[in-house]
């Protein structure tokens, strides 16, 4: 069993940066990769970046140069880094786990608005 808590959400405005968290605990061992996610009020949940054990990344096209994930594995901690947001950002955003039986986190809220 592997749990997920996120961090670092909040308020921006346009052009702003944020940088998120996600503390992993439990059975940490088992994670193939991690990622995050994010979903918009009526939209459906997407990935927004993914990286794998060995540190392979990779991105939606909408976030492609703005945002960087990365792993702290001594931690067990996972990041997004968000430059440049955009109203279009504007999300909760879940950290994921790949595992046989894949775990979530609660979601954090991020807002960019003027």
């Amino acid at each position: 069993q592997v749990q997920l808590v996120e961090s670092g959400g909040g308020s921006v405005q346009p052009g702003g940066s944020l940088r998120l968290s996600c503390a992993a605990s439990g059975r940490t061992d088992n994670i193939l990769a991690m990622a995050w996610y994010r979903q918009a009020p009526g939209k459906q949940r997407e990935l927004v970046a993914l990286i794998t054990n060995s540190g392979m990344t990779n991105y939606a096209d909408s976030v492609k140069g703005r945002f960087t994930i990365s792993r702290d594995n001594a931690k067990n901690t996972l990041f997004l880094q968000m430059n440049s947001l955009k109203p279009e950002d504007t999300a909760v955003y879940y950290c994921y786990a790949q595992l046989p039986k894949p775990a979530w986190g609660q979601g954090t809220q991020v807002t960019v608005s003027s």
